[in-house]
């Protein structure tokens, strides 16, 4: 009988098995990747008796690989908060999915946690750029001032590291970033090592360099911006998507960076104050997906920016 954890590279993904893993401690095969590589799945070979944990990656991306280990007689506990599609039922999933866009996959794990582990689901809602809902729970938690904003900033850079086109764009492996946060029962311990500080300043570098580029297009209801292919750009593209909606809380925004000569890696943010839309226009593409406040396009090709740019500003339209 075999275990494995399967969840997302970003601070979502990590601090969702970090509460679990804290809850009840178990070795297991960790399969992860690249944020958008949420097919997670298709890399296992389940077996009858095998328990599987799936954290934050959509099962409606992963219902092929999710129907083949069930029939195989593996158990498996399915936390997520993005889009599903149709329901799969058994007596060996464990299903906790909720889309609600102000909730996140920490968020769900701490609530069937009693909260126990609750600073390590604010470091996942601040990392999904879930603000009010992080600020109404760190109020229940009695957090002010520098804890509050310490927690934002590891949310944001545990965030920043799931970003890139091929693990080699990454700070750490999102596995590796793992087992190094892995002994830290409260966050904040992990801030005071080397290796929160390597992340920190990478971050800081990057997004420096993401504030000096303008707008290709801007509109009331929404801005595109083009990012240059370098490094940087596929790190940061989604962390500054964040930015710009908290900066711009009435607009959509779309952050388009480079993924070869005739496509773009797209990131896409509803309004903060509307945040509904992105993840219906994300899947009028291939390869789009993610849910109703942030979403995104693996690789949109060339040919197919202009209906991009006329529907996300159609999409997002102020009546």
């Amino acid at each position: 009988m075999a275990c494995y954890d399967l969840f997302n590279g970003d601070a979502d993904g990590i601090a969702s098995l970090q509460q679990l893993r804290l809850h009840e401690p178990r070795d297991c095969k960790l399969v992860t990747g690249l944020k958008r590589d949420i097919n997670l799945f298709r890399y296992i070979e389940p077996a009858e008796g095998d328990r599987i944990v799936a954290l934050d990656i959509s099962l409606d991306k992963n219902r092929e690989g999710v129907e083949r280990a069930l029939a195989a007689g593996a158990e498996v506990f399915y936390a997520d908060h993005h889009y599903a599609g149709e329901p799969i039922e058994s007596e060996r999933l464990d299903r906790h999915i909720h889309t609600d866009a102000d909730t996140c996959t920490s968020l769900i794990v701490s609530s069937l946690l009693d909260h126990v582990y609750l600073p390590w689901a604010l470091v996942g809602l601040y990392g999904d750029n879930l603000y009010a809902t992080a600020e109404r729970m760190a109020d229940r938690e009695s957090l002010f001032g520098h804890d509050r904003e310490a927690l934002k900033e590891m949310g944001t850079c545990l965030n920043y590291n799931g970003y890139g086109f091929d693990l080699d764009d990454l700070i750490y492996h999102p596995a590796d970033l793992y087992r190094r946060i892995r002994p830290y029962e409260d966050p904040r311990g992990f801030m005071g090592t080397d290796d929160y500080r390597r992340l920190r300043t990478a971050y800081e570098s990057d997004r420096d360099a993401a504030e000096q580029v303008g707008a290709e297009e801007e509109r009331p209801e929404g801005a595109i911006y083009l990012l240059p292919d370098e490094p940087w750009s596929r790190r940061v593209n989604g962390v500054f998507s964040n930015d710009l909606a908290r900066t711009h809380p009435d607009r959509a925004h779309a952050v388009l960076t480079p993924c070869g000569e005739d496509c773009y890696r797209v990131s896409v943010r509803a309004p903060l104050h509307r945040k509904t839309g992105a993840d219906t226009l994300c899947r009028e593409f291939p390869g789009g997906g993610g849910r109703a406040a942030a979403a995104g396009i693996n690789e949109l090709c060339r040919e197919d920016l202009g209906l991009f740019e006329q529907r996300f500003f159609e999409t997002f339209r102020i009546d």
